[in-house]
């Protein structure tokens, strides 16, 4: 009645049957032929953790329970609000001595090391944000990105790496993510699951609790730099080449409307900030951001941000409303940190009446990607024209796109520097100055390529020689990689 569901050969009829000689050796099997090799590329195999790793687990999971219990009788003990007036090394001398009373109450000994880990994480719980403090301070950490609180991601030279950073458990993460918000004055839980902020050193901030993180909270700091890069830092660390620097330099001075095209993590805004050098210090210049992430050098900067409405939905000045108000406060130049919405028809109005010199960033991977993202960006804010009157207004307001990308390798380089023309008909007319010419990779994965020039003389190389910057034909050469 089941035969239908057993295995066949489990049946007596299935069991093979005498065959003779003769046939055997004729159905005898064929030689194997080994099977094509695989084109894939094989993949790394993690290695087994070593039994040490275990034992640094428990130790560690034991030191978190005994910091976790030092915090709570150290909140008990201190005076917090005493505690406003004291000096950093007067603090942690009397969380070294409150700490050293309680585990000798406790009968627990440590070592020296240990117990200055103990301490220095300790006043982190107090005064700062926690197991996140040490990543903060290490300058060559760019990012952290925390899924959930066993879970603590770093980006090191373009390059995502797990670090040995953990928290206690999910309470433990919320209550930094709290400290965070609090200091701000946002709220994040479960009525309002999500928050964007900055921390008190300029570092974005953006957090997502449950239930809507699934398995933990999840949290992304982009850290301030606090070193500004300049275009000689930029050349230097190869992210574009000495002739486009002179050639973006024209562009800025001679105030042409540049867009920074990119990706999330690209170098957009370092980018912005190394463009903004060139600007004359005699011009008022304005800029508006949803976090406050420029680091302009002149002298005359007039700095807004935006703001997010409050839990009752009230409140919201948003990108739109900063920049029709700096329409009106004598703006040689506008700078926006990025554009994303409807803001964008203020931005393309503005630098066609009479802010030349104008700057912002959006997300997108090409110029021409970019310039279909201007046209979504101005349907989607309900504003009705004709597709050619809005490709005509982007043609007449943009001059200059430049491209950032953040290659495989980790490396950030300006892929593309392309101008655009005017229209032809109904499509805009755009051609590319230079650009970053990929040739092969390393064995260890890192890019080979170099920059060169497309061989096409700039549209503007009238308006550069009118303000005084004749730039050589020379640039405009193309080049290959032995020559460079």
């Amino acid at each position: 009645m089941f035969s239908r569901y057993k295995k066949a050969g489990l049946t007596p009829e299935s069991k093979p049957k005498a065959v003779p000689a003769q046939a055997s050796a004729e159905a005898a099997p064929k030689p194997e032929v080994a099977p094509p090799a695989s084109l894939r590329r094989p993949m790394p195999v993690k290695a087994a953790e070593a039994s040490s790793a275990d034992k640094d687990r428990k130790r560690k999971e034991r030191m978190g329970e005994i910091k976790l219990e030092l915090h709570r009788a150290l909140l008990d003990n201190l005076n917090l609000s005493a505690l406003e007036h004291a000096t950093e090394a007067e603090l942690r001398n009397e969380i070294a001595t409150i700490a050293g009373e309680i585990l000798e109450e406790k009968g627990i000994v440590l070592n020296r090391e240990d117990r200055q880990t103990l301490n220095k994480e300790l006043y982190d719980e107090v005064t700062g944000l926690g197991p996140l403090e040490t990543l903060l301070q290490d300058d060559t950490v760019n990012d952290i990105l925390v899924n959930g609180p066993q879970q603590v991601f770093i980006e090191r030279a373009g390059k995502l790496e797990l670090s040995d950073v953990t928290f206690k458990d999910e309470r433990h993460l919320l209550r930094i993510i709290d400290k965070i918000v609090s200091a701000v004055g946002r709220r994040v839980d479960e009525s309002n699951p999500y928050v964007d902020a900055r921390l008190a050193d300029g570092s974005r901030f953006n957090a997502m609790v449950p239930p809507i993180a699934v398995d933990g909270s999840l949290v992304s700091i982009r850290k301030f730099k606090k070193d500004k890069l300049g275009i000689d830092d930029l050349v230097g660390f190869g992210a574009f080449s000495e002739e486009m620097a002179a050639y973006l330099q024209a562009a800025v001075a001679t105030r042409l409307n540049i867009i920074v095209s990119g990706g999330t993590g690209s170098g957009k805004t370092t980018t912005l900030n190394a463009l903004s050098s060139f600007i004359d210090n005699s011009e008022r210049i304005l800029t508006i951001e949803d976090t406050a992430e420029l680091q302009l050098q002149q002298i005359h900067v007039g700095r807004m941000e935006s703001r997010p409405p409050n839990v009752e939905g009230k409140g919201e000045v948003s990108p739109r409303d900063c920049l029709r108000n700096a329409l009106r406060m004598r703006p040689d130049r506008i700078i926006v940190g990025e554009t994303r919405g409807e803001e964008v028809i203020d931005m393309l109005q503005a630098m066609n009446t009479g802010h030349d010199g104008s700057m912002t960033t959006i997300h997108a991977n090409s110029a021409r990607d970019g310039v279909s993202r201007l046209e979504n960006m101005i349907a989607m804010a309900g504003i009705e024209m004709p597709l050619k009157a809005v490709r005509s207004q982007i043609s007449s307001a943009v001059n200059l796109i430049v491209q950032a990308s953040r290659l495989q390798d980790g490396s950030r380089r300006m892929t593309s520097i392309t101008e655009i023309t005017g229209m032809e008909g109904d499509v805009i007319s755009m051609q590319e100055i230079f650009r970053y010419q990929r040739v092969g990779l390393t064995p260890d994965n890192k890019i080979i390529g170099h920059f060169t020039a497309t061989g096409v003389r700039s549209h503007y190389s009238e308006r550069f020689r009118m303000w005084g910057y004749n730039l050589p034909a020379s640039i405009y050469e193309p080049t290959t990689l032995e020559s460079n």
